[in-house]
Parts: C-alpha cells; structure tokens; sequence
C-alpha cells in the first residue's frame, strides 16, 4: 500500500510484501440467479456468460501485472479482495440488471475470497 511504511507493510502483507511484485495464478467461478427461460433451459446463455467473463476479467487481468498494467490498481491495494470488487464491478456491467449473484475468487486453495456485492445491514 502506497500509504503505508515500509515497516507497516511488511506486517501487514507479510512475503507478499514485495517491492518488485509477486504473481498468482487466481481462480475465478461467478454465479447467476434468476429465471430460468422456459426455451432454453437457462437463467443465461453459458455462451454470452463466457464472452462477458473473457471481457471483464480474462481482457484487463490475464498475464498482467495488477500494480502497473490495470489503471484500476494505481490507486486500490491489489489483494484478492479488490480483485474480487474489480471482477463484480466489471461483469455488472455487461450482465443483465440483477443476475450477478456471487464471484468467488480463489488465490490459493486455502485463500478464498467471496463476493456478492455491496450488502446493506
């Protein structure tokens, strides 16, 4: 983080604290939700589904550098949380109004991070 020391982001992000980057291989899966059409069978076509996931994740993140390559990232900590809120963001965009239920993205197999939106309590 920009707005932290040295010293503070070494606590706080531990070896992933690392001047000159480090890389991961996520994993993504989203969920839909809503009415399943009587013809098809399906809440979306699995087809444009895959098209938007290319658009909003594999486009911007794919082979790249988060820190220095998505514009997004010069000002938000590049944690798998703000991956998770960059990935939302972007397929909102492009799904039908209400069908974007959850993205789940997974860092490793035991760092695993789950999002569904602004939620009001």
């Amino acid at each position: 983080s920009k707005s932290l020391s040295d010293e503070e982001n070494l606590k706080l992000f531990g070896k992933c604290n690392n001047p000159n980057g480090h890389g991961h291989n996520y994993k993504v899966t989203v969920t839909v939700r809503g009415e399943i059409d009587p013809i098809s069978g399906m809440v979306i076509n699995l087809t444009d589904l895959k098209e938007y996931m290319q658009e909003a994740i594999m486009e911007p993140l794919d082979h790249k550098n988060l820190d220095k390559d998505v514009p997004y990232f010069a000002e938000v900590v590049s944690t798998t949380e703000n991956v998770a809120v960059f990935i939302w963001e972007n397929l909102k965009k492009l799904l039908p109004l209400g069908i974007l239920y959850k993205v789940k993205v997974y860092e490793t197999e035991q760092n695993i991070v789950v999002y569904k939106g602004e939620e009001t309590i």
